[in-house]
């Protein structure tokens, strides 16, 4: 199948790569392609030019301090994966990273496409949603909460790259997926963080967006342990419901998953 014609640009800095997008309205940022290229090839988005962001050196790196973790967002998954300082810091993420789809994926993919893209099936939201952390753009800096707001939907306004992600390092965390067997992709997934001042709960894979399970969270914040969670049910009210799985059968991985990345947390 042949892809719909396009130009092709390659910037080398960030103002350039912002001037083109803000010259053509149909144009897209690309970062790892992929999800992009599939959409391409299925017509389902006709840019007119594509800007690849892979040669812009202020959209990558790995900054690690003693209260933070700032991965940029042209960084692969791979190097999520694999940095010894964010393996250190936070083993969840890292953790959640080593688990998406499969090497060839993890080699090209990034998590500023990832978290632009706002795929209910995708791992990083939930990482982000549950860990807290900003996400930096070309022109503000957006909390975690206000960043997803529906089904591919986020806070991002048309012309505006993600520059980065700054995560608070947790007291401990972490991440379970029950996976597609063929993609990789979120069945149901959920990221348990322990923040030292109460913890937060989100749930990927399960909606049409990552959210966060409040009623998990009040139970773990007033006991981080598995007898917090026993009689917890997820309301299937509003849940996915596909050729994978149904509503009812999501919210029981939920809970399940929601265990099982409290395991791995009490086990940090």
């Amino acid at each position: 199948m042949t892809l719909p014609a396009f130009d092709y640009r390659r910037p080398a800095t960030l103002s350039e790569a912002l001037a083109i997008l803000a010259d053509d309205p149909q144009a897209r940022a690309f970062a790892g392609g992929q999800t992009l290229l599939p959409t391409l090839k299925q017509r389902l988005a006709r840019p007119s030019v594509l800007v690849d962001l892979q040669d812009i050196p202020d959209l990558r790196g790995v900054k690690v301090t003693d209260t933070t973790v700032e991965i940029g967002a042209m960084t692969r998954h791979f190097i999520t994966e694999t940095d010894p300082a964010i393996r250190a810091a936070i083993p969840a993420l890292s953790h959640l990273a080593s688990g998406i789809a499969h090497p060839q994926v993890r080699h090209l993919g990034t998590m500023g496409g990832s978290v632009a893209n706002n795929d209910p099936a995708a791992d990083y939201p939930a990482a982000i949603l549950g860990l807290n952390a900003t996400i930096r753009t070309t022109r503000r800096e957006i909390a975690a909460d206000d960043f997803f707001t529906g089904l591919f939907s986020t806070a991002l306004e048309p012309g505006e790259l993600i520059v980065s992600f700054r995560f608070p390092i947790p007291r401990r965390a972490g991440y379970h997926k029950f996976p597609n067997e063929a993609s990789g992709h979120v069945t149901v997934g959920a990221f348990v963080v322990d923040t030292g001042a109460g913890v937060r709960v989100a749930v990927n894979g399960a909606g049409p967006c990552v959210f966060r399970q409040t009623d998990a969270e009040a139970r773990l914040s007033a006991e981080f342990s598995h007898a917090a969670l026993e009689g917890f049910t997820q309301d299937p009210k509003g849940l996915n419901n596909d050729l994978h799985a149904t509503p009812a059968y999501r919210a029981q991985l939920a809970a399940v998953a929601m265990g099982r990345a409290l395991d791995m947390a009490l086990a940090a």
